[in-house]
C-alpha cells in the first residue's frame, strides 16, 4: 500500500514538476526575449538620435568628440562614430589612435546589407562582451559613415538572473505547496486501506493478535470488522497447534541423538541439530531432496531401503568416515505407519547414536590392559625363570647365584619403576591432582638433575653442557618440573650413542622461560613424533627395555607440562638428533 500511495503521489508530483518546469522555462525565455527586444529597440532609437546629431554637427567638426562624449554620458552607453572607410573618428571609451579599422565588424557589415546592424560579441578594446547597435550616416543617399552604440552584456545578464531567481522562487514555492497538498490528499485516501493491509500482512506472518480499527461505517470499516473476526478464529485454532509443535520441536532439537525423517516419497523432511553435529557438515541442503541422492553413506541408504521394503524396524551398528576419522554409530530405523482405517507407510525415522567415544575408551582400555600385561609379563617371567634355575641347583654355584640374583634385582627394580610410573600417571590424570605452586629457578633445578645423571652420561662418554640466558625463575611445582627434566635428560642419554653431546638451554623470553634438551642421538622420524607421548610407545623398543625404560616417561612429561599450562615442542631428524623444548609461563595462570 505504501508503494501504491508513493506511486500515486510521485506520479502526480512528476507531472506537476514538468508542467511547472516547462512553464518556468517558457516564462523565463519570454521575459528574456522581451527585455532583449526592449533594450535593442532603445538602442535603435538612441542610435538614430545620435546619428541625427552627428550629421547636424558634421563628420569633420572639431567638437565631434565632445558631442559624442556628452551623448555617451547621458545615455550611459559606448558611442563610436566611424567613417565609411572604417576609420574611427570619435570614441567614448578609448583613444582614437588605439582603434583599429572597423569596416569589417559584424554589425557594420549587417548595416551595409540590411540598413541597420546588431551584434553581441567580445570587445578587445574594453575587455568585455557588448551588445552593439549600428546605424548608417547617409548623405545624398550615400553612406558616409556609421554611428554605433554599445552596452555591456553584463547588464542584460544581471536582469536575466533576477528574472530567473524570481521565477525559480515562485515555482519552488508553488511546487512545495503542491507537494504538501498531494501528501495530505493521498494520505487521507490510502490510510484506512494501509491499516487494513498492515493487519492482513501481520496475519499472513502468523501474528493473529493483530487487529484493525473499526472507526468508520463505510466499506473500509466493514472490511476491518470482517478481518478482525477472521484473526480471532485463526488465533484460537493456532494456539493449540503452536503449543504442541513447540513441545515436539524442543524434544527433537535437544535430544542427544541425531534424527532424520524421510517421507513416503523418499525425501528428507526433517534433520535435527544433533544430526548436524554428528556429521560435522552443513546438511541443510538435504531437506526436500531424495535421500539416496544427498546422503553420501551407502550403509545408511541400505538401512532406509530395507525399511521401505520390509516396513519393519532395523537396528544396525555402522562405521562411517567423518572428517578423516572412522566414527561408530548405533542406528535405529523405524517405519511410520498411518493410524487410519487403511494402514500405509507415511515415512521413515532414523535415530543415530554416536558411540565413537565409547569405542575409543573401550579400545584404550584394551590397549592399556594389553600393554601393562605385556610390560609386567617380561620382568615377572625373568624373575620366575631365574628363580626356578636357582632352585634347580644353580644356587650352589656362587658366580651363577650372584649373576642370577643381580638379574632378578634389575627386573624387580624395573617392575617397581613400571608400577611407580603407573601410579604417578594415574595420580596426575586424576581430576583432584594439584600442583605445589612456588617460585622455581629452572637453572638451579637443571644443575641438580645434571649432578644426578652425570655418572650415567659419563659411562657413555656423553658431554652434558648447560647454557642459561636471562632470568630462569618461574612459578611451578619444583618436584614435578624436576621429574620432567629427569625424564627428558635421561631419554637423551639413553638414545644418544657413545661419545655424543647433550646441550641443555634455559632461555628467557617476554612472558615465558624455555627449557630445551638437544641431543645428537638416533632421532625420531616424522611419523613417530606425534606418537612419542603415547603410553608404552618406544622409538627403539629394544634399547628402551634394555635401559630399564617403562614407556610411560614422556606421557608423564606431557601431563605435567599441561598441568603447568605450558607447551612442549619436538623437533627431530633421524640420525642427527632430537630437540625437546618446553615453554613455561613465568607466572601461573590459575
Amino acid at each position: 500500500m505504501y508503494k501504491y500511495r508513493n506511486k500515486l503521489t510521485i506520479s502526480l508530483l512528476i507531472a506537476v514538476f514538468f508542467v511547472l518546469a516547462g512553464l518556468g522555462i517558457s516564462l523565463g525565455q519570454i521575459f528574456k526575449d522581451f527585455y532583449f527586444d526592449h533594450v535593442s529597440e532603445r538602442l535603435s532609437k538612441e542610435a538614430r538620435i545620435v546619428a541625427i546629431s552627428v550629421l547636424e554637427a558634421g563628420l569633420h567638426d572639431e567638437d565631434l568628440s565632445k558631442i559624442v562624449n556628452d551623448v555617451g554620458e547621458q545615455l550611459a552607453t559606448r558611442v563610436t562614430v566611424i567613417l565609411h572607410t572604417g576609420e574611427v573618428i570619435a570614441e567614448t571609451e578609448a583613444p582614437l589612435n588605439e582603434m583599429e579599422n572597423h569596416l569589417h565588424r559584424p554589425e557594420l557589415i549587417q548595416v551595409r546589407e540590411e540598413g541597420e546592424g546588431q551584434a553581441i560579441r567580445y570587445s578587445e578594446t574594453l575587455g568585455a562582451e557588448l551588445l552593439y547597435y549600428a546605424v548608417p550616416l547617409i548623405d545624398d543617399r550615400q553612406i558616409i559613415g556609421y554611428v554605433r552604440l554599445g552596452i555591456t552584456i553584463h547588464m542584460l545578464n544581471e536582469v536575466n538572473k533576477k528574472i530567473w531567481v524570481v521565477l525559480l522562487v515562485s515555482i519552488t514555492a508553488a511546487f512545495l505547496l503542491i507537494i504538501v497538498l498531494s501528501f495530505r490528499i493521498t494520505n487521507e485516501m490510502t490510510r484506512p486501506i494501509e491499516k487494513v493491509t498492515a493487519v492482513a500482512n501481520q496475519l499472513a506472518k502468523g501474528n493473529f493478535k493483530a487487529r484493525a480499527s473499526e472507526v468508520k461505517n463505510d466499506e473500509t470499516g466493514q472490511l476491518s470488522r470482517s478481518l478482525n473476526i477472521l484473526a480471532q478464529n485463526l488465533e484460537e485454532i493456532t494456539r493449540t497447534y503452536e503449543a504442541q509443535q513447540e513441545r515436539l520441536e524442543t524434544l527433537i532439537e535437544n535430544m542427544g541423538s541425531g534424527l532424520i525423517l524421510i517421507n513416503n516419497k523418499g525425501e528428507v523432511s526433517l534433520i535435527n541439530k544433533s544430526c548436524k553435529k554428528i556429521f560435522h557438515e552443513d546438511i541443510d541442503h538435504w531437506l526436500t531432496k531424495v535421500y539416496h541422492k544427498v546422503i553420501p553413506h551407502k550403509q545408511i541408504i541400505k538401512i532406509v531401503q530395507e525399511i521401505f521394503l520390509s516396513e519393519k524396524g532395523q537396528k544396525k551398528h555402522i562405521i562411517l568416515p567423518i572428517q578423516l576419522e572412522m566414527r561408530h554409530f548405533d542406528v535405529y530405523g523405524a517405519p511410520i505407519i498411518s493410524s487410519g482405517g487403511k494402514e500405509s507407510l507415511k515415512g521413515i525415522v532414523l535415530v543415530f547414536h554416536d558411540i565413537t567415544e565409547l569405542k575409543k575408551l573401550e579400545q584404550m582400555r584394551k590397549d592399556f590392559v594389553a600393554n601393562v600385561s605385556h610390560e609386567l609379563k617380561t620382568p615377572i617371567t625373568s624373575v620366575k625363570g631365574f628363580t626356578e634355575t636357582l632352585l634347580d641347583g644353580a644356587a650352589e654355584d656362587e658366580a651363577l647365584r650372584k649373576q642370577f640374583l643381580n638379574i632378578i634385582w634389575d627386573e624387580s627394580e624395573r617392575l617397581q619403576n613400571l608400577i611407580q610410573d603407573l601410579l604417578d600417571l594415574s595420580k596426575i590424570e586424576h581430576s583432584e591432582f594439584q600442583l605445589n605452586w612456588q617460585r622455581v629457578d629452572l637453572s638451579m633445578l637443571t644443575d641438580d638433575v645434571i649432578v644426578m645423571l652425570k655418572g650415567k652420561a659419563k659411562q657413555k662418554d656423553i658431554s652434558l653442557t648447560k647454557v642459561t640466558e636471562g632470568s630462569s625463575t618461574i612459578e611451578g611445582d619444583p618436584l614435578r618440573i624436576k621429574q620432567v627434566m629427569i625424564n627428558l635428560i635421561n631419554n637423551a642419554i639413553m638414545y644418544t650413542p657413545q661419545g655424543g653431546r647433550i646441550n641443555i638451554n634455559v632461555t628467557e623470553t617476554n612472558e615465558k622461560v624455555i627449557f630445551g634438551v638437544k641431543d645428537t642421538g638416533i632421532g625420531i622420524s616424522k611419523q613417530e613424533v606425534s606418537r612419542v607421548f603415547e603410553r608404552f610407545y618406544r622409538v627403539d623398543r629394544a634399547r628402551s627395555r634394555n635401559s630399564g625404560g617403562t614407556g610411560l616417561g614422556l606421557a608423564i612429561v606431557k601431563h605435567i607440562v599441561e598441568a603447568h599450562q605450558g607447551e612442549i615442542i619436538v623437533d627431530s631428524e633421524v640420525g642427527k638428533g632430537t630437540l625437546f623444548a618446553i615453554c613455561f609461563n613465568k607466572k601461573a595462570q590459575l
